[in-house]
């Protein structure tokens, strides 16, 4: 679903490059995680998925859509989580997500909205309030109910669970492991270690623009991994 084929990005001619000669695939169902200090390319990665940015050279493909070639056809495939969730904080939950997904051209009833809401862990009693009065936490199952909505088949993350305390990263945390069981393909970046051990199928480290590491979650201890990190950076 989510392919970079020799992805580089040099936002300064003679300066090294953001990204360097990036390839990775993330198939439908899996959540790879992208480590790394600040700089090392994870933002920019998914920048160029996004097609925020150009890349140098190389390709970011979406579904086999190149990104930089079919910008409108591959967002129809995505939906992305910033580090903070951009609503509008004088429309309800339920008042933000019907115009977001009929941005993206859907159209769903009241009763369907609150049942994505719900599926997105946000309270029923909070559908209806105004989304200046959430938490991080509840605008991030908002961002969620927009994926759901958009029938997304690729989700992109930033950071998605910093400032969040234990139990909404919890909450979070099981709400990427239920996208992953119904086939979406999640690439998340995050400094969060134990985050990325717990939700994640394959794990990449970067550092100054390339990935230097790439393995899989399920026979690694989260100590194992902090010390693969650790020595990586």
């Amino acid at each position: 679903m989510l392919q970079a084929i020799d992805l580089t990005k040099q936002y300064v001619p003679g300066n090294p490059p953001s990204l360097s000669e990036l390839n990775l695939t993330v198939q439908p169902g899996e959540i790879f995680c992208l480590l790394g200090q600040n700089g090392a390319g994870k933002t920019t990665t998914i920048n160029l998925f996004l097609g925020f940015i150009k890349p140098t050279s190389g390709q970011a493909l979406i579904n086999g859509f190149n990104v930089a070639e079919y910008p409108l056809e591959t967002k129809r495939f995505l939906a992305y989580l910033p580090e903070t969730v951009m609503l509008y904080p004088n429309l309800t939950g339920l008042e933000n997500l019907n115009f977001f997904s009929s941005l993206a051209g859907y159209r769903h009833t009241p009763d369907e909205l609150h049942q994505l809401l719900t599926q997105a862990g946000l309270q029923s009693e909070a559908h209806g309030r105004r989304v200046g009065s959430y938490s991080k936490g509840m605008r991030q199952k908002v961002g969620i109910a927009i994926a759901l909505a958009k029938q997304a088949k690729a989700l992109l993350l930033d950071e998605p669970t910093s400032g969040l305390d234990p139990k909404a990263s919890n909450e979070f945390s099981d709400l990427l492991l239920s996208l992953g069981e119904s086939g979406t393909a999640i690439l998340m970046a995050t400094h969060d270690i134990f985050r990325a051990k717990e939700v994640g199928t394959r794990i990449g480290i970067m550092r100054e623009g390339k990935l230097v590491e790439t393995m899989p979650t399920h026979d690694l201890t989260a100590n194992e991994l902090e010390a693969i990190y650790l020595q990586t950076v």
